[in-house]
């Protein structure tokens, strides 16, 4: 068997209240795809490495969160929250008629593929988790001290809706994304969420500018949620083919989730833990060694003829 190509896909865009969900079907039309979702402050190119491995029977439906990549902006003095960001999984299922939804994420998108699948355990039938369960917890304090902060920037960046984000080179963009990573994203696969989110300046010729909604940053996050709130979560996840890889260097899969993933795998036959050489963004900077265990996984669960019955709907180009 062959391996998708990154070249072939058909852009999508998905009506919401406030604009638009942009996304790349790769692959198969004929069958219900895995729904991939990116992480904070990246876009749907962080699953660019990856794509050439999987099997070609597969249709992966990529998408950007509201605010991230090419989807919409949300309109002034309105906050991004985790609570809207999990809300355009039921949404995307609707706009198909999908009835169930294999989910596939990295960081925040593992985040919230975990949350949907505590709300509605029936409608999720796979989950595939890149170096992120649920995000360490905070502290009262720190909180509190979240809250305000998030707000105040919110509404700084509020009052510079509209205006061009700051000109760059490209060099300096590139540099500029694996700064907002903590160095996690490798210099060299950088440029595969720069297509995503740089666009040409008309005032400064050779320069871009980023058209990410800046406020993401700073959104209300569903992060605050205690030990005992995510481990009931966990408890409501029915056993499912689940699978986590950690990056070997990152922090966001330790002690805080032990709990978790021990309820996760509690009687659970089909799950898998697997720990891999790399950042937190080990899916982009060592897709290979990711998909020797995302491949036989997908075989396994997401077999051809999965879901055939799913309403195929012809997308509008972007």
């Amino acid at each position: 068997m062959g391996t998708l190509s990154l070249q072939q896909y058909e852009d999508v865009k998905i009506g919401v209240p406030w604009g638009h969900i942009a996304g790349r079907w790769y692959g198969n039309r004929a069958e219900r795809p895995i729904l991939a979702i990116h992480g904070w402050v990246d876009n749907l190119g962080t699953f660019d490495r990856l794509i050439p491995l999987l099997p070609d029977y597969l249709g992966v439906l990529c998408v950007d969160i509201p605010g991230h990549g090419r989807s919409s902006h949300h309109p002034v003095g309105i906050r991004y929250s985790s609570e809207k960001f999990v809300s355009i999984i039921p949404r995307i299922m609707r706009e198909f008629g999908w009835k169930k939804v294999s989910l596939m994420g990295h960081s925040m998108g593992g985040f919230l593929s975990f949350v949907y699948s505590s709300l509605a355990p029936e409608t999720v039938d796979m989950n595939i988790s890149f170096d992120l369960i649920v995000p360490p917890f905070l502290k009262p304090d720190e909180t509190i001290k979240w809250i305000r902060f998030s707000q105040e920037k919110h509404s700084c960046l509020d009052e510079r809706m509209g205006r061009e984000n700051a000109v760059l080179s490209r060099e300096e963009f590139l540099k500029l994304i694996e700064k907002e990573s903590f160095k996690s994203i490798s210099p060299s696969v950088a440029h595969h969420l720069m297509h995503r989110v740089a666009s040409e300046s008309e005032a400064f010729p050779g320069k871009v500018f980023s058209t990410r909604d800046d406020r993401v940053k700073y959104f209300s996050k569903m992060y605050l949620l205690d030990h005992r709130l995510a481990e009931e979560m966990a408890r409501r996840i029915k056993p499912m083919p689940y699978l986590i890889i950690k990056g070997s260097q990152s922090k966001f899969i330790g002690n805080h989730s032990s709990d978790v993933i021990s309820l996760l795998s509690k009687n659970n036959p089909d799950f898998e833990f697997h720990e891999i050489e790399g950042s937190h963004h080990v899916h982009l900077n060592s897709a290979e060694e990711c998909a020797k265990y995302v491949v036989p996984f997908i075989r396994r669960y997401h077999p051809p003829g999965k879901d055939l019955n799913h309403r195929s709907i012809q997308c509008s180009k972007l």
